[in-house]
């Protein structure tokens, strides 16, 4: 009996799956790889993480809508100090605490005006939108990062949203994979 026997169940197979998934390699591949404790630890510890992600989500999305100062209100009123990028009237763009990439920066809107995340936009959110993407991209200029970047915006608990004031992270300085989550 191998050491990780007990362990076959559904988090094995997530772990099969998250291997498949992130390496490209079949399934069968991949079987003396899992039968390492080290590599399993690896893959219980990234599924844990995204569990903690996702339930960090939900608890944030309870509070979504109800108007009181996120932690990105507080930066822009500079209660809470962040390194910042970029900044204009309308928007404001800071370096990531837990940065994903070489460059990992948040853009927001100075002002929230009900939109806490993509999917509560309305048509008089356009002109803001629209600033936010062109922010992304003076960053990116900022950043020497102009031939590769990614902006993503989380919208929902679905999606991992963990700030109820809408942001754009923009990510660059080193190869981007495809899918990307």
């Amino acid at each position: 009996m191998n050491l990780l026997s007990p362990l076959r169940g559904p988090l094995y197979v997530r772990a099969l799956n998250f291997f498949e998934s992130s390496n490209g390699a079949p399934r069968n591949a991949l079987s003396p790889l899992i039968h390492s404790p080290t590599h399993f630890r690896r893959v219980l510890s990234s599924a844990s993480a995204t569990s903690d992600e996702e339930a960090a989500a939900k608890a944030a999305a309870v509070n979504a809508d109800t108007g009181e100062p996120t932690i990105f209100d507080k930066i822009i009123s500079k209660e809470i100090p962040a390194n910042i990028v970029y900044e204009d009237e309308a928007v404001l763009a800071f370096r990531d605490i837990s940065p994903k990439a070489p460059v990992h920066v948040l853009v927001i809107p100075k002002s929230r005006d009900g939109l806490t995340e993509l999917g509560k936009a309305e048509k008089r959110h356009e002109e803001i939108l629209g600033r936010l993407l062109y922010a992304a991209n003076i960053v990116a200029e900022k950043e020497g990062i102009t031939e590769g970047f990614r902006v993503v915006i989380n919208s929902g608990p679905s999606a991992c949203q963990s700030v109820y004031h809408l942001h754009l992270h923009v990510l660059g300085g080193r190869q981007m994979k495809w899918p990307p989550g």
